[in-house]
């Protein structure tokens, strides 16, 4: 029911248009330091790591930038970030509607007879689609670059091997599973934190917990849709 109201024709796009740029900001470039930092120390332990796990002489190094290349695309920045942004991303949707539900400016818009759930949720959903793919694209680059510097900085390959195996039988229909999950964990990042946000009733201490709600189911939605997103594209 909330979903038909978010998703019905709005009286002016121009101002949705105006809060999907300002949400584009809202959520996805202040993301960005978190997103970077993390992918880049990913990127170096899951490189290490491997270098630490590869004992057997027969292997060729170039393996390494091969590992890293694959788990950072097909998991670490789809996935562990995401369910990050859903942490950081989910809280700050649900706290936010939240607040302005007990605060009665939500009631105040509809009295005015504007499509609440429409101006306040829409927007969000809209951007986390638009900003997510390149937050994800950002971090794939970074944590691969985060491998590439600290796998050399260790001794554990040198700067042709790595980029060897990085390049080594590269599918890029990988990609476009990726971001495919992406593109799904955005949308329920945003529509599960806008739901317990819209729907909490009380006080301040109630939207501490719609806000925790958020976070949690929104978590484990991205596990399972990126269980069975991974058995439809992969298992074949």
């Amino acid at each position: 029911m909330l979903m038909m109201r978010v998703f019905k024709k709005p009286q002016k796009w121009s101002v949705y248009y105006k809060q999907i740029i300002f949400e584009i900001d809202n959520i996805g470039i202040s993301s960005l330091p978190i997103v970077a930092i993390i992918s880049i120390f990913m990127g170096g332990i899951i490189t290490i790591q491997a270098a630490f796990s590869i004992s057997n002489p027969l292997l060729p190094l170039y393996v390494l930038g091969f590992t890293a290349r694959e788990s950072i695309i097909l998991e670490f920045s789809p996935t562990i970030v995401c369910l990050i942004l859903a942490g950081k991303v989910g809280s700050n949707i649900a706290s936010e509607i939240g607040a302005m539900r007990i605060t009665e400016q939500i009631d105040a818009l509809e009295i005015m007879g504007i499509n609440s759930a429409g101006y306040l949720i829409f927007p969000k959903i809209i951007a986390a689609i638009i900003i997510f793919p390149f937050l994800i694209a950002i971090s794939m680059f970074l944590g691969i670059l985060g491998g590439y510097v600290m796998g050399i900085s260790a001794g554990a390959c040198s700067s042709y091997q790595y980029v060897y195996g990085i390049q080594t039988y590269f599918d890029p229909n990988k990609l476009y599973y990726s971001f495919t999950k992406v593109v799904v964990f955005a949308f329920i990042i945003t529509s599960i934190s806008s739901y317990f946000g819209y729907n909490t009733s009380g006080g301040a201490l109630e939207v501490g917990k719609s806000s925790t709600k958020a976070v949690v189911y929104s978590s484990v939605l991205i596990l399972l849709f990126g269980l069975i997103l991974t058995n439809i594209f992969l298992n074949h």
